[in-house]
């Protein structure tokens, strides 16, 4: 089912690639702090040279450098929205308090009292002029932007449980296993999530006004800021059906590729090391019934497969890519009952053309992004949609990265599978020599994805606790530095607010000789959290990214909302922010700085 859509984004996006990249050039960094030999702090402009010594350390409890940019009313509000959106009370009862302060003040008041608090903290403005002055203002002190339109539907539990069971039974239920399948009781896929989108479909028109809100969003980034990036999402570009099913023919292949390797007494190794040989594999699949020799020995002919006399996990994912008619007749094991099962399932002509067209807007998000300088991010979603979002996101990546990284995929680190999902995709890239780009977060869906496990009756995909999870993270991040040391190619977006996990950067960077001009390791946190990590590390010279919000106030109120839920426990948690807050206001007070400007 995937494998034409495959093949078809690959030619529509080909022949457009090179003349696009050509035009679209990378940007150095704003501005470069570094320590000199003596340990004092030296601005310098971007043409500055290298330092000697290469070895930058960063206080993160220099309030000075962390609130250069701010005027005292921000850092007074910051405490303000911090304290507030620590208090259970206030955010359990956002939304009747934000509906009744709008009947009590009217429209006009209530904007205005959103922008000087809440709004105003976390969404950078209304549309594309209006977010241009602070977005050039953090880049002034070193920190660039992701640009996300964050206008998120206004639906009740109802409307969404509606709409997402409306796109999935639209295309018939088959007999896909329980993660595949949709669930009225998880059908709001927005509960649970931290700091996350949720699009729900409604027709083919609707699927294209996202497109163009994206195509608004890159050529916004593009023109308010220097080497900046923009968020989408895949969810918003076609039915999620397609996504379903996509996933799970990737999921049944690859453990087709482990029962198979099971059998070859492999199942001990890493994922790359699990190498079939050729001929014991040929035997055995003529034995499970899954074709006739002469068939199964044609499939893995060719340049490359078979050549070694082994097939690994990336060969064997190839053939999903070349040998579509193949596969539509290919039958796999069910694991669970035993019986041979077809891999794929035929889709109509209309499904078929639905499927191509949300490829087709893929493709026309990344030629803007190319003609506009802007890198696109492809955010993470829930892991039933996310084998197929991560396939296609490295289709987009083997096109458009050949000469600079314009794709960045992103990559779960709560996953239990994450290092092997990080290791594959760039091994990859490593043999096709095309250049491998990641944003690493912890993951935004732990909550939404353990109840729907533990309810349906599937193994949770969710490491067992925070710990696992930085060890998870810390590993997959060291992999790509590593790479990054070895091959210039691989790029990574360290998206943390974790200040122990920047240090462990950092330190390995330093360990490593990874100059932060070398822009291959970046920084993100959102917009209006973590002041205090993002500008130190910006004017030491280090790409850093706000991750930053904007759309009209009424329309980004939902965003608002349900962003004031699900970030609680971080806001609880953000003593040590408010603390550097009230200890540079007391700082400037005493300095007699009432009137303080940033420069």
């Amino acid at each position: 089912m995937g494998s034409p859509g495959v093949s078809l984004f690959r030619s529509t996006a080909a022949s457009r690639r090179r003349a696009a990249e050509d035009e679209a050039a990378e940007q150095p960094p704003c501005a470069l702090l570094q320590e000199s030999a003596q340990g004092d702090v030296i601005r310098q402009t971007r043409s500055s040279a290298e330092p000697a010594s290469g070895r930058i350390s960063i206080n993160f409890d220099n309030t000075v450098e962390a609130y250069r940019s701010k005027k005292n009313w921000e850092l007074l509000r910051s405490l303000l929205v911090f304290k507030l959106c620590s208090l259970d009370f206030l955010v359990d009862k956002n939304k009747e308090i934000m509906d009744l302060s709008r009947k009590f003040l009217g429209q006009k008041l209530f904007e205005k009292l959103m922008k000087m608090t809440f709004y105003g903290q976390f969404v950078a403005g209304e549309d594309q002029e209006s977010i241009k002055p602070l977005i050039q203002k953090n880049q002034a002190f070193g920190v660039g932007s992701v640009l996300d339109y964050s206008v998120e539907e206004d639906l009740t539990q109802e409307e969404a449980e509606k709409k997402e069971m409306e796109s999935i039974s639209a295309l018939g239920i088959d007999q896909r296993e329980k993660k595949f399948k949709a669930h009225r009781q998880f059908g709001d896929r927005r509960g649970g999530v931290i700091s996350a989108r949720t699009y729900f479909y409604a027709d083919e028109a609707k699927c294209d006004q996202h497109m163009d809100t994206f195509i608004k969003c890159i050529k916004a980034s593009g023109g308010a800021s220097v080497d900046g990036f923009s968020a989408i999402k895949m969810t918003a570009l076609g039915r999620p059906q397609f996504l379903l099913q996509f996933s799970e023919v990737l999921v049944k292949w690859k453990r087709f590729f482990k029962f198979l390797a099971a059998q070859q007494g492999k199942d001990d190794v890493d994922i790359l090391e699990q190498k079939l040989e050729l001929e014991h594999l040929q035997e055995s699949l003529t034995q499970m019934g899954v074709g006739a020799k002469a068939d199964i020995k044609n499939w893995f002919t060719g340049e490359k497969l078979g050549l070694s006399g082994t097939i690994d996990l990336l060969d064997w994912n190839s053939l999903i890519n070349d040998r579509t008619k193949i596969s539509n007749l290919l039958l796999v094991p069910n694991v669970e009952t035993g019986h041979l099962e077809p891999l794929l399932s035929r889709f109509t002509d209309e499904e078929e053309k639905q499927m191509k067209r949300m490829l087709q807007r893929l493709d026309v998000l990344a030629k803007h992004a190319l003609e506009n300088g802007v890198r696109l991010m492809v955010d993470a979603e829930q892991t039933y949609f996310q084998p197929a979002i991560s396939r296609l996101t490295l289709e987009m990546q083997r096109l458009y990265n050949q000469e600079k990284p314009i794709i960045f995929n992103t990559y779960q680190c709560y996953l239990k599978e994450a290092y092997d999902n990080v290791s594959v995709d760039v091994e990859l890239s490593r043999r096709e020599g095309w250049f491998f780009g990641a944003k690493l977060v912890r993951g935004a869906y732990m909550y939404q994805e353990r109840s729907r496990a533990a309810e349906i009756g599937y193994e949770d995909p969710i490491n067992p606790d925070y710990e696992a999870t930085n060890r998870m993270y810390h590993k997959c991040l060291e992999y790509i530095l590593l790479e990054i040391e070895h091959n210039r190619k691989a790029n990574v977006m360290v998206a943390s607010h974790n200040e122990d996990t920047v240090k462990f950067t950092l330190e390995k960077m330093n360990e490593m000789g990874l100059r932060p001009s070398e822009n291959k390791v970046y920084f993100g946190q959102l917009l209006g959290m973590c002041d205090q990590i993002s500008f130190p590390l910006g004017q030491a010279g280090f790409p850093v990214y706000k991750y930053v919000p904007y759309g009209p106030v009424n329309e980004v109120i939902p965003y608002l909302s349900r962003r004031a839920q699900e970030n609680r426990g971080f806001m609880k948690g953000s003593q040590r922010e408010r603390a550097l807050l009230g200890q540079e206001l007391k700082r400037r007070l005493f300095k007699g700085q009432l009137l303080y400007q940033p420069v």
